[in-house]
């Protein structure tokens, strides 16, 4: 495989990776400032937040998530991850490096090993993407009864055009890890804890979604912001 195939690889495999609070990719984001291959099929990634006191907990969960995307391709023998100019740097590469938890990157300040967190902005990914995916369908005239009521699998093979595909494909990316041993008969649509909707309070339902899409998009305005504004320096 030619050199520049196994890059784009790598930033394909990055592309998958979010920032948990913004639910924006690392890439579209512009997070990742170099992806280097090396002898033996080793892989090179340097990233940098927007600001030198970003969270931790979520740069940490970036790099390891990073670290394991690139190491899921075949022909990867081993990504290492470094984080750039951020106050807990050398000690979140390490432990990213060693594949610890957060709370040995961190020993004795914290017992957290950020599951709870993954979960928490893993939901509101689902509540943005379904939001998002919902109100294309309503726009295209299905009613909010069919909604609650489609399965999964009339959803995968539904005729939709490249916006509706591509809302689709993100929504149901974040679905399989919200759902565990899914059946064909499985509803497409239902709330973060696997409640089926209703239809009767299907509006109020939404606009509920709509204030956890509201907000990610407010952090990742300010976070661009930061960001640009950091570049510039």
């Amino acid at each position: 495989m030619a050199n520049s195939n196994r890059t784009q690889d790598v930033w394909s495999a990055l592309g998958t990776v979010t920032d948990p609070e913004i639910d924006e990719s690392v890439t579209s984001l512009e997070f990742v400032t170099s992806v280097r291959i090396e002898s033996g099929n080793k892989v090179h990634i340097e990233f940098r937040l927007p600001t030198y006191w970003c969270a931790p907990n979520f740069a940490f969960l970036m790099a390891s998530d990073m670290r394991d995307a690139v190491a899921e391709l075949p022909w990867v023998e081993n990504a290492t991850v470094r984080l750039l100019d951020h106050f807990s740097a050398d000690l979140i590469n390490r432990s990213v490096a060693l594949r610890q938890d957060f709370r040995d990157a961190f020993p004795g300040e914290t017992d957290d090993d950020l599951s709870e967190i993954r979960e928490k902005f893993l939901g509101k990914a689902f509540e943005r993407r379904q939001e998002l995916l919902v109100r294309h369908l309503l726009a295209n005239g299905y009613s909010a009864t069919w909604i609650t009521r489609i399965s999964l699998q009339e959803l995968m093979y539904l005729p939709l055009g490249n916006e509706g595909a591509g809302l689709r494909n993100l929504y149901l990316f974040i679905w399989k890890k919200i759902h565990h041993e899914p059946t064909e008969k499985t509803l497409a649509f239902t709330t973060v804890d696997r409640k089926p909707l209703d239809p009767d309070t299907f509006r109020a339902y939404l606009r509920k979604l709509a204030s956890v899409r509201r907000n990610a998009e407010f952090n990742g305005f300010i976070c661009r912001s930061l960001l640009a504004a950091r570049n510039r320096g």
